[in-house]
């Protein structure tokens, strides 16, 4: 076997699996917040691969593809497992499916992003809420709603299955949400507000031992769907303009 650069990022994107399988044996021993910590640091894992990739110029299809199937544990089914054994094995077969949505929609919003691939370069967004994206929601609704009892007891069963459903729908569905900004001056140059945006969450999260990371991903998901909306109707407004526009007069000094 020839060893070559490309065996760094490679080594981060393994270091993402091993943080997700670790995860799913912290949720099996009941140890949720360690489950939880587990998927973040794979979610810092998943990042750094790319950036590593990038700077060794050792970018490929391979990584593309291993990065794909060790996601889609990292933070497809180890948060599925948590939700599972947080709350939905009360319900049942009704609560193993339920539980299960967060890895479907997961891998199909993989799936979908392999086939779409056109090249290595980074994207100013993604169609559908990127997969890690989708876990850290998960993972942070569960450690700061769920365990620590903020909603009546009666309304903690539903405010979890709501999460889990819209989250699910968001990562399947059509909505432009925004990729992480680079660290590089020509990221910031392009996108000065997002990568603020994204730079106070992080320090937010930070300050917060993790308390602001279910806020900052709601209000990633929220603001990606209410700038979809809008970007739709202007766009309906836009076509229904072009057909009540008669066609001009035709200039008889024309030729």
């Amino acid at each position: 076997m020839r060893v070559t650069r490309s065996v760094v990022p490679n080594l981060f994107t393994l270091a993402n699996l091993f943080c997700g399988f670790a995860s799913i044996v912290a949720s099996a021993a009941g140890t949720f917040e360690r489950a939880a910590w587990l998927i973040v640091l794979a979610a810092v894992f998943d990042m750094l691969d790319g950036v590593v990739a990038r700077l060794t110029d050792s970018t490929s299809e391979f990584g593309v593809e291993l990065d794909s199937l060790c996601d889609a544990v990292s933070f497809g089914v180890a948060p599925s497992m948590m939700l599972y054994m947080v709350f939905f094995n009360q319900w049942t077969s009704w609560g193993l499916l339920i539980a299960s949505l967060p890895a479907l929609a997961g891998v199909l919003r993989l799936a979908r992003f392999n086939v779409q691939l056109t090249g290595m370069e980074d994207k100013l967004y993604f169609r559908g809420m990127p997969i890690p994206a989708g876990a850290l929601t998960i993972v942070s609704y569960v450690i700061t709603i769920e365990r620590h009892d903020v909603l009546p007891p009666d309304l903690r069963p539903w405010g979890l299955l709501t999460a889990t459903i819209i989250t699910a729908a968001a990562m399947v569905s059509t909505i432009k949400y925004d990729n992480m900004p680079r660290p590089t001056a020509r990221a910031i140059r392009q996108r000065p507000v997002v990568f603020l945006v994204f730079l106070v969450g992080l320090i937010a999260s930070i300050v917060t031992s993790g308390a602001a990371i279910f806020p900052f991903m709601a209000l990633y998901m929220v603001g990606g769907a209410i700038r979809h909306v809008v970007a739709s109707f202007r766009q309906r407004r836009n076509d229904d303009d072009d057909d009540l526009m008669e066609a001009p007069d035709p200039d008889p000094f024309e030729l």
